[in-house]
């Protein structure tokens, strides 16, 4: 297939033809038929991003990284790196958006990261993924009252740390962030829509510092997940992490009236399965259900627990905390056909895994946040590449027809 330009990237022509073959491959699986039968979760597709992937043409970056290499990998860089994917929505060509975190681990060292949503394609045959455009978020109506870093708006990694997206009626986006933590609305292209939304009764440190409240929740533990239900009007928004004085390893998950733009007052309770894990993502299944990724921050030889639960809000045995089932352990799922080379076991050893989609009733994609340059789980010393796989599940989800035709 031939090149193409898009948005200023070079990629892979998808259109016509080739978004059809893409749709079939990311939905069906490249490597196995639609309605083969597995007995346990099976790889059966991998694609991957190469960590020195640029937007060509955008802004240098990673000046306050100081210039040791690490990983391999010296700062600054003359573009903005395609990186730290947190979220990722399915798109109607067959492409998908994924939104980059807030760059380089923190506040302080993320000034000259440009908070982006980005535009990529996963190519299973070649086991490449093609980045397509993208676009940056910005606020040039003012919503934010305070000082931003940027004089023209546009948003930056020292603004907000945004860690989970969903798409709203009219093609824009929700992205939950944890320096406040908030609910930010942007249309889609990208602009602020309204004032950022705090989470009434939870400060994270990055807001108590600017505003001089108590903070009652750990640093970067603010809305690593957010679920839409499936008539789009309510949100979910899962804190990573536990807010002072809440019983130990149990996690507020919150809903939010897109309607009111105001939180219900309504609260589940997430519990991890010990205090020292912390959960990658959180998206719906229905209106009862949700997959949550849970993991332990280890990598490599380290990584231990990275694991997708389906939890149920019904709470069937009355303990006050939702359900849970584990769905896949990922650091055992079954690779038969020996997919990119891996063994007859896949494992996927990231320190942070952020990312879970439903494709169909027995597909699920799974991606990672590489946190560029500094995670190097698949390799000691070698920074990690953006990896997008595709796992074929022994059971139907029976998830909402509503949440499946979500673009």
């Amino acid at each position: 297939m031939g090149k193409i330009t898009i948005n200023g990237y070079a990629g892979r022509a998808i259109a016509g033809a080739g978004v059809l073959a893409l749709t079939l491959a990311i939905a069906g699986a490249p490597t196995q038929a639609h309605g083969d039968k597995v007995k346990t979760p099976t790889l059966t597709g991998w694609a991957s991003l190469p960590a020195l992937t640029f937007v060509p043409g955008s802004e240098p970056s990673g000046s306050a990284l100081g210039t040791a290499p690490v990983n391999g990998i010296a700062a600054p860089w003359a573009d903005q790196p395609v990186q730290g994917f947190s979220g990722v929505l399915r798109n109607a060509d067959g492409t998908f958006d994924v939104l980059s975190d807030n760059g380089f681990g923190t506040k302080a060292n993320s000034a000259d990261f440009l908070l982006r949503i980005q535009r990529i394609a996963p190519v299973f045959g070649t086991h490449e993924v093609d980045v397509l455009g993208g676009i940056n978020l910005t606020d040039p109506d003012g919503h934010v009252s305070w000082d931003l870093v940027r004089d023209d708006r546009v948003l930056t990694g020292a603004d907000f740390d945004v860690e989970s997206v969903v798409r709203d009626a009219d093609g824009g986006y929700w992205i939950g962030d944890e320096f406040g933590p908030y609910l930010l609305h942007f249309d889609r292209t990208g602009k602020l829509l309204s004032a950022p939304v705090p989470l009434p009764g939870v400060t994270a440190p990055e807001t108590a510092a600017r505003t001089g409240t108590a903070a009652n929740l750990g640093s970067s533990k603010g809305f690593e997940g957010l679920a839409k239900s499936p008539d789009g009007r309510y949100l979910y928004s899962l804190l990573e992490g536990t807010v002072t004085g809440d019983p130990a390893a149990t996690l507020r998950f919150n809903e939010f009236d897109t309607r009111t733009g105001a939180y219900t007052g309504k609260r589940l309770t997430y519990q991890l399965d010990a205090a020292n894990l912390a959960i990658g993502d959180a998206i719906s299944v229905d209106a009862n259900r949700f997959l949550v990724i849970e993991r332990d921050g280890g990598q490599g030889a380290t990584a231990v627990i990275k694991k997708i639960y389906l939890a149920d809000k019904r709470d069937r045995n009355k303990d006050g905390l939702m359900d849970k089932t584990l769905l896949v352990d990922l650091m055992n799922v079954a690779n038969p056909k020996r997919i990119a080379g891996f063994g007859t076991t896949f494992t996927f050893p990231f320190q942070t895994i952020e990312d879970v989609l439903i494709l169909d009733d027995t597909t699920i994609a799974v991606l990672n946040d590489n946190n560029f340059p500094g995670s190097a789980g698949r390799a000691a010393g070698v920074a990690d590449n953006n990896e997008f796989i595709t796992i074929r599940l022994p059971k139907s989800l029976d998830a909402d027809k509503r949440i499946l035709a979500q673009r």
